[in-house]
């Protein structure tokens, strides 16, 4: 039996195909928000000595410090699903096997995830490897996620089933992260010994929860299944990688697309990193108001991602992005100038409304520009984009704060990325799209 189809529910409506895909991004961001944002991160510090923590392999010992070891724990993992996707996209798309792919991915994530609950003090290692395992899965599946988009929405649809994905994902994420968090507030109220006990309980509340929630997914969304297609050797391991380099570059706009997505959505996920520290250490607000001010992120960027999704179905999804870029410049020139919590909090307002419809719009502009039959293994390489938009922002801000001891000058560069953006993004053509934008 093709694992593209299902007893229980052979023939899925095209409402709850929508449901199903939607529910998918309610269920994996609350790996988004408590794993790789707001708990482990934190949690993840008070596990590694204070002298640093040693790691031998191979005959190489060396001891890091926290920050640095979970620094390399994220770019490994990004590192894997970078080089894999494109080759799984490859064999997804020629075996119809994209639901077999992405709840494989959500098995090993959810896992994972839920195995942190034995991550106790000291075991910094064992937590490093449940969470690489654990973000392998999230990315990965995301990638088999993405690529159902076009093969469930009409060429009119996309920006509007995929602005709702992401509607789903803030308010699913922002529902989990306030559950975690009331947890760990409420540590002693329910019977937690401390704050770190209770942490753990939200990674296992965490891994649950996208299991559960992906249950939609894998009942309605399904694609008919083709015949497979034989393919020779140089399609597979890393010739099939350049392989599928060599294809894309056969679509012009779609390689100055990719290109220009990843000079934005560096800005785009730097501010997400370096937000909170910024707010800490810059303008020295409490970390309640920090996380109060992130908790209303999570909730206005639903109706922000709905109100992108159709501004781009009416004015164009080009248009559309132009309109975030622009206002991500103002975002980045507003903090270098804000001293006030109030500052900060209308700040925030802002990314909450344009975050979620810049990233919706991009992948519905993406799957717009895509041939038929190169749904996965493209997405693939939209996903490497993605992965290396966590390196180089960063960096850029790191080195920059390094060499000027000045925060707000580091915020004030990520303009560099916006613009370049905008500028590859004018040189796109979507004649050829399946929209005109």
């Amino acid at each position: 039996m093709s694992c593209d189809t299902d007893l229980m529910n052979p023939h899925p409506t095209k409402k709850q195909s929508w449901f199903g895909w939607c529910m998918y991004d309610w269920a994996n961001s609350a790996f988004a928000t408590v794993i790789l944002s707001a708990v482990l991160p934190i949690y993840f510090v008070s596990l590694v000595p204070d002298e640093g923590g040693k790691v031998s392999l191979l005959g190489f010992s060396h001891t890091f410090r926290a920050a640095s070891l979970w620094g390399y724990a994220v770019s490994f993992s990004m590192f894997i699903v970078a080089v894999t996707s494109p080759y799984l996209g490859s064999l997804a798309d020629r075996w119809s096997s994209h639901r077999k792919f992405l709840f494989t991915y959500c098995l090993i994530g959810s896992l994972c995830t839920s195995l942190l609950f034995f991550a106790t003090p000291g075991r910094y290692i064992f937590a490093s490897i449940l969470f690489i395992l654990s973000n392998i899965g999230f990315a990965g599946s995301n990638v088999f996620y993405n690529a159902f988009l076009p093969k469930l929405a009409q060429s009119h649809e996309l920006d509007r089933l995929s602005s709702r994905g992401f509607a789903y994902g803030y308010v699913g994420g922002g529902l989990a992260l306030l559950l975690v968090f009331a947890i760990i507030q409420g540590y002693s109220f329910l019977g937690f010994p401390d704050k770190g006990s209770a942490s753990r309980a939200g990674f296992l509340i965490t891994g649950v929860w996208w299991l559960v929630f992906a249950f939609p997914t894998y009942r309605y969304v399904r694609v008919q299944p083709t015949s497979p297609v034989i393919v020779d050797e140089s399609h597979r391991g890393i010739r099939g990688y350049f392989r599928i380099f060599a294809e894309i570059k056969k679509y012009p706009s779609l390689l100055l697309f990719l290109v220009a997505f990843l000079f934005y959505n560096d800005g785009i996920q730097t501010i997400i990193v370096v937000a909170a520290i910024f707010a800490r250490e810059e303008l020295a607000l409490s970390q309640g108001t920090i996380l109060s001010c992130f908790l209303m992120i999570q909730f206005v960027a639903m109706p922000g991602t709905l109100i992108f999704g159709r501004l781009a179905e009416v004015y164009g999804a080009k248009r559309s992005l132009y309109l975030a870029l622009v206002l991500f410049i103002m975002v980045t020139i507003f903090a270098y100038f804000m001293n006030t919590a109030l500052e900060f909090w209308i700040l925030g307002f802002v990314i909450a409304i344009i975050l979620g419809g810049s990233q919706a719009v991009s992948r519905s502009f993406f799957s717009s520009l895509i041939p038929a039959g190169k749904h996965a293994e493209f997405f693939g390489f939209y996903a490497i984009s993605a992965k290396f938009a966590s390196v180089f922002g960063p960096l850029t801000f790191a080195l920059i704060l390094d060499l000027t001891g000045s925060a707000r000058l580091s915020i004030l560069a990520l303009t560099f990325f916006f613009v370049i953006g905008i500028l590859l993004l004018t040189r796109v053509n979507t004649k050829n799209a399946v929209f005109v934008a």
